[in-house]
């Protein structure tokens, strides 16, 4: 009895389904639009499902299908409310990631936020030219200064590079080759002919984001343990 009303149930639904096809989602089916008609057989087809697995587990231990059933309303409200609240979701995820990972990097609109790092610098990760770069905020330096290693996987000409700049770093007074990076990137906040210094081999460690891109945003600052970069709208 049971089957046989399942199977008539499914044979309706695929005719409705037929009909919607032969349609083409326009018009109307009877007297409902084609989108109402789609709509009621989608949840038709839902209640069969669930109504037919019902059946089929009731069929076997009463304390089971309950089991089951009140899993799958679980597992169903969580996906509603998780995708209810998405957006707060990922902020949430975005500040848990930009604590275990310092340099994460979190983007909402136009303003790009870092957290600081363990040492208590503000690690960054950029993109230079498409490269990824980590880099560690300098306010004292006036331009952006790359590492040789970092430069080469920005695609610069190492073998042309003229070192006549010079620069103080952690190993003393130095020279440096100035060049224009196509592109840095950091977030949803993107700046281009960017000009910038190379350092020579062994004279820096890590590649340092100073004034040369800061100077290109309209604001930018130091919030406790956060660093906020705003771009222009």
């Amino acid at each position: 009895m049971h089957q046989r009303l399942l199977w008539f149930l499914l044979g309706g639904l695929l005719i409705g389904l037929l009909i919607l096809i032969a349609r083409h989602g326009e018009g109307t089916v009877g007297t409902l639009p084609s989108a109402n008609f789609g709509a009621l057989v989608y949840w038709g087809a839902l209640l069969v499902f669930l109504g037919g697995s019902a059946l089929v587990m009731f069929r076997r231990r009463f304390a089971q299908a309950l089991i089951a059933m009140f899993v799958w309303v679980a597992l169903a409200l969580i996906l509603v409310v998780g995708y209810a609240y998405r957006f707060e979701l990922r902020n949430v995820a975005d500040r848990v990631m930009a604590e275990l990972l310092p340099g994460h990097v979190i983007t909402r609109g136009r303003t790009v936020e870092v957290a600081r790092a363990f040492n208590g610098d503000f690690d960054v990760h950029a993109e230079i030219n498409g490269a990824r770069v980590a880099m560690v905020l300098d306010t004292g330096a006036s331009s952006v200064v790359l590492t040789r290693e970092d430069a080469k996987a920005a695609g610069l000409p190492l073998e042309v590079l003229a070192y006549t700049v010079n620069i103080d770093t952690a190993n003393g007074r130095t020279r440096a080759a100035p060049v224009v990076l196509d592109r840095i990137a950091i977030g949803g906040l993107v700046e281009r002919s960017v000009e910038a210094l190379v350092a020579q081999p062994g004279q820096l460690k890590t590649s340092l984001l100073g004034m040369s891109f800061l100077n290109r945003l309209q604001s930018w600052e130091v919030r406790g343990d956060r660093l906020l970069l705003r771009g222009y709208p």
